[in-house]
């Protein structure tokens, strides 16, 4: 299920944005680990048809970065650095403390572990700066890791991805949804009306993404699963200094 489709869809989304913004090209380079959505414009306005397809847009090449790379915690370095989120951009983990989740029967069966087999809990925000970019939950299998990774993830606020990316894991995509949408489903064919341009600023919500993935070993072996939602803070990078193209 690993990028399954991800390719097209990712040059479908960002052909799109184009049009949309009025941009004359947006570099591609998927797959060589480094930003593939280049100059993006961010949400500034009144809430109108144009700033919400530039919304789904945003998402939607936001939503194909994470699918086509294997490291949630590098996509999101990547992301704070191109948007400007903060100086320097990199990701910190706060932990979220006292918090324990037993992993589920399916959660088990997904991580080939027994009943019996421990199998660990760590939640924490993922934070650029002052932006809290997403809250990740995670299980993980100890045992399938080395004792440094196990006491980095115990003491330490690295993000889960970066203290395992000596393992050199897979990410395998089990779930992604949109938790927001800017335009109705149907909006593209005419079956579901269009908001119209109002006075008043376009107000995202505070989740506007869940991801669901299973990580694994080069053998296969399943070690991790987890859960991510994305915050709103996602599009909060600051308004461009050179004007935006018109669109004719």
């Amino acid at each position: 299920m690993k990028r399954s489709g991800s390719e097209s869809a990712r040059s479908g989304l960002l052909l799109a944005f184009a049009m949309t913004a009025g941009l004359q090209s947006v570099a591609t380079s998927a797959g060589r680990g480094d930003t593939s959505v280049g100059e993006l414009l961010p949400l500034h306005g009144q809430d109108s048809f144009t700033t919400r397809l530039e919304a789904l847009a945003l998402l939607q090449s936001f939503n194909a970065d994470l699918l086509s790379h294997d490291s949630a915690t590098l996509t999101l370095d990547r992301w704070c650095e191109t948007h400007q989120l903060s100086n320097p951009a990199e990701i910190v983990a706060d932990r979220v403390p006292s918090v324990e989740k037993a992993p589920t029967a399916e959660q088990r069966r997904i991580l080939r572990v027994s009943e019996t087999e421990p199998v660990r809990y760590r939640q924490v925000q993922l934070r650029c700066g002052g932006h809290v970019l997403s809250e990740a939950e995670n299980w993980y299998v100890p045992s399938r890791l080395t004792p440094e990774m196990n006491k980095a993830l115990d003491t330490t606020n690295i993000p889960f991805g970066r203290v395992v990316q000596d393992l050199h894991f897979t990410r395998h995509t089990l779930a992604a949804k949109l938790l927001w949408s800017p335009l109705p489903e149907g909006w593209e064919t005419g079956a579901a009306p269009v908001p119209s341009s109002i006075s008043s600023t376009l107000q995202i919500p505070a989740e506007v993404l869940e991801h669901r993935a299973v990580l694994t070993l080069p053998d296969g072996t399943p070690f991790s699963t987890v859960i991510e939602t994305y915050t709103d803070d996602v599009l909060a990078f600051p308004e461009p200094t050179t004007p935006r193209p018109e669109m004719h």
